[in-house]
């Protein structure tokens, strides 16, 4: 009898040395996927960020979706994917010499940290450009220019006719199909690049002309060509520059680009909408004596985004159409434009006017408000679910979760505890009762 203690102290023992054996199994088992898993989740949280860093600060130059513009590369390229690390951060932070490439990193007088840097180089490698469209697009980041457009045919026959005619033709083309995305349509220049079709450009030499379109300009977004053109392409080009006074006006249309759009941004549209539009043009577009209907056939098929921005950002002298550009920012009024065009496979011929203020029986009034408001909602709930299925993890199982170190603080204090039941059990059983004391 007197052995059972130290026999229960060593069954004790034994039964927390196996709950030991058995958490560093679990451990080890699950340690694999656990790396995994959290390597995952890292860079899924890199690559979100990378996304908007990517908007805010590449998409003017790379595009919407990594995919170039004029003479930028494309960053959705499988050789960059397989890029070294280092030599891809190495790029983004320092920049490329000779090219419009600027340094980034704030050592080099740019205006990100090395982590940010490290963040976009896991977008490059790894990232989905499509969401990475729908994040610079729900930024409202965009770069609204026209990427290509096709010259007036009757207008460039007419170029054949003036003197070294075919040059021009080639120097059109090749300026459509590369230029016209920087340097707008009749080469009268955009928002992020100059007039080419300027007199004080055409002041200067063929020579300064021809070295800035090989080598590009430092400091600015125009890139070298040299390795894009020919020698003759890249003369002509000079050519074009240079005679352009002779050229027809409207040789190179703006193009119709329709406005990008994403479920999150046609729901902000519509709530935009809602709140500032459809006094005056009715619920759903279809018009009051106030304002004219806007899903509406005629409307839609002949009016591009570009016009119904330039409309809504300027309004209409002498109507009641105001401006809205002093109100909104541009990535509003660009929702607003993606709400209204997607009418357009659905609107009708004829559009009805309705009342200002719900006009018609009672029981109508405010349906389409709460159609309109429904589908909203509808997509917003869309929006949340495609998040979840894009941006979010599955929780992961509770026993998934357990660290080895909490499994060995359990057994340990099992151990601890089944010790001082058995020592107490058998240090009460084997207490003698006292001897009665005869009073």
């Amino acid at each position: 009898m007197n052995n059972r203690p130290r026999l229960f102290e060593i069954l004790a023992g034994l039964l927390a040395t196996q709950f030991i054996v058995f958490g560093l199994a679990i451990y080890m088992l699950n340690e694999p996927t656990r790396i995994v898993e959290a390597q995952a989740q890292t860079l899924s949280i890199q690559i979100d960020d990378a996304m908007t860093l990517y908007a805010e600060n590449c998409s003017v130059c790379h595009g919407l979706a990594g995919e170039g513009i004029g003479a930028t590369p494309p960053l959705d390229n499988p050789a960059l994917q397989s890029m070294a690390y280092d030599d891809l951060a190495k790029t983004i932070a320092r920049g490329r010499f000779d090219t419009a490439m600027p340094a980034w990193s704030k050592e080099d007088g740019g205006p990100l940290s090395d982590y940010q840097i490290s963040e976009l180089v896991a977008l490059v490698q790894s990232g989905d450009w499509n969401a990475t469209q729908d994040r610079v697009v729900n930024l409202g980041l965009a770069p609204l220019v026209p990427f290509t457009t096709e010259p007036d045919p009757a207008l460039l026959a007419e170029v054949a006719k003036l003197p070294d005619g075919a040059t021009l033709q080639t120097a059109i083309g090749i300026y459509a199909a590369n230029c016209v995305a920087c340097h707008g349509a009749d080469g009268l220049g955009t928002g992020i690049a100059p007039a080419l079709n300027d007199p004080a450009v055409r002041e200067k030499t063929a020579d300064e002309l021809t070295r800035t379109v090989t080598f590009g300009n430092p400091g600015t977004l125009m890139a070298g060509w040299d390795n894009t053109l020919t020698a003759e392409e890249i003369d002509a080009m000079v050519t074009l520059v240079l005679r352009w006074d002779e050229v027809p006006t409207g040789i190179l249309p703006a193009p119709d680009v329709p406005i990008p759009t994403t479920a999150e941004s046609i729901a902000l549209g519509a709530d935009l909408f809602s709140a500032n539009c459809s006094r005056c043009h009715g619920p759903e577009g279809q018009g009051t004596p106030r304002a004219p209907a806007l899903n509406v056939k005629a409307f839609l098929t002949d009016t591009s985004d570009q016009a119904i921005q330039q409309i809504i950002t300027q309004g209409v002298p002498g109507t009641a159409m105001p401006t809205w550009g002093d109100r909104m920012t541009e990535a509003d009024i660009q929702a607003i434009v993606g709400f209204i065009r997607q009418w357009e496979p659905t609107a009708p011929e004829v559009a009805v006017p309705t009342r200002p203020g719900g006009g018609g029986p009672p029981w109508m009034r405010n349906t389409t408000n709460a159609t309109a408001s429904g589908s909203t909602q509808q997509m917003n709930a869309n929006v949340q679910g495609q998040g979840q299925g894009q941006g979010q993890t599955q929780t992961p199982a509770w026993w998934q979760t357990l660290d080895w170190r909490i499994l060995l603080l359990i057994t340990g204090g099992l151990s601890v505890a089944f010790t001082l039941i058995f020592m107490g059990y058998e240090a009460l059983r084997n207490k003698k009762p006292k001897d009665a004391t005869p009073s």
